[in-house]
């Protein structure tokens, strides 16, 4: 485990492009925000005080600003940022299997992500199956609620710990999409029920290590908040206006630090980890009957994967293997 955080670190270093990117993208975004939704204020308040509009009227208009916005932050994050999140996954999968950092890695990521996906809806469509066979299987074999009847003094930390494994689970699906990135086979259905199986096959080591480095990853940002505080609280004896001015800082500091960078670093600790730990391993029948047995939605992926044409079932576990896992 301790290797996997070694080489995920050092590729982290090597993706920096990527996440600098991510974390630009992030704070245009913000920036943007602040003057659209200041801008809508601005404008219902002088209305207001002018008596040009009434309070009913004003917040309608509120209703709908917050609808529009909404509206193309859902586009913006569906065709935009998820395409470059697609794209640095893409990298670093290239960097985990190759050892190599391609030469222009905004132009490889993106590339990669239109040569496996014809659109931007076909990719975040299969993400959205994986993610949901991966949390029905994490819950069907990680389930503690047998628990609670013999000892109901742990049944808040039992809970805590569901909560950190459906957490570490939300960077599992990117773990998923990177083997898809790597594999041989084209068709993005079948790429993922494969990437599936082999974190059936591999989800103790890749769940654990996980749920270590996202616990140690909120520990930091606890630590991180407390160090920034005391910038807030100078601040906050000068004047009140100071004070609301320091205490958003505070938080956009911490949110910058916390989303753009120790998120793609767990992220990339993730990646790794599945990509090492299934390297040596291929897609099996029974694996994938096991998790057809948890989860409902991987019939549905089993399904889209057979769509475009038969796939060969194996007879025997690990003999003959559903499709070869990339180089």
């Amino acid at each position: 485990m301790v290797l996997h955080f070694r080489q995920a670190t050092r590729i982290y270093a090597k993706t920096l492009p990527f996440v600098l990117l991510r974390l630009g993208i992030g704070l245009l975004l913000g920036v943007l925000s602040v003057l659209y939704f200041g801008g809508v204020f601005y404008v219902g308040y002088r209305l207001l005080e002018g008596g040009t509009i009434s309070g009913w009227i004003a917040v309608v208009g509120l209703v709908v600003a917050l609808g529009a916005f909404a509206w193309f932050w859902r586009l913006l994050s569906r065709y935009v940022l998820y395409l470059v999140k697609a794209a640095h996954i893409a990298v670093i999968a290239h960097v985990v299997e190759t050892g190599d950092v391609p030469d222009d890695q905004l132009r490889y990521g993106k590339s990669q992500v239109s040569e496996r996906f014809t659109e931007a809806s076909a990719l975040f469509a299969v993400d959205q199956v994986i993610k949901a066979v991966v949390k029905q299987f994490n819950d069907a074999v990680v389930s503690f609620s047998g628990l609670f009847s013999v000892v109901p003094a742990l049944k808040q930390l039992i809970q805590f710990v569901g909560k950190a494994i459906a957490i570490a689970a939300s960077y599992i699906d990117e773990a998923i999409i990177a083997h898809m990135f790597v594999s041989d086979e084209e068709n993005p259905w079948r790429s993922a029920r494969d990437g599936v199986v082999l974190y059936g096959k591999h989800w103790k080591p890749v769940l654990g290590s996980t749920m270590l480095i996202v616990l140690g990853m909120y520990a930091t940002a606890f630590v991180l908040l407390l160090a920034l505080t005391p910038l807030a609280t100078v601040l906050s004896g000068l004047s009140t206006t100071l004070e609301a001015v320091s205490w958003v800082l505070v938080g956009g500091v911490f949110l910058t630090i916390y989303t753009g960078f120790l998120k793609p670093w767990v992220k990339t600790v993730v990646i790794t980890t599945f990509l090492v730990e299934s390297r040596d391993t291929e897609p099996d029948s029974e694996t994938m009957d096991r998790i057809a047995g948890r989860s409902e939605r991987f019939q549905e992926l089993i399904s889209k994967a057979d769509d475009d044409g038969p796939t060969e079932q194996p007879s025997k576990p690990d003999s003959h293997p559903v499709s070869g896992h990339g180089a």
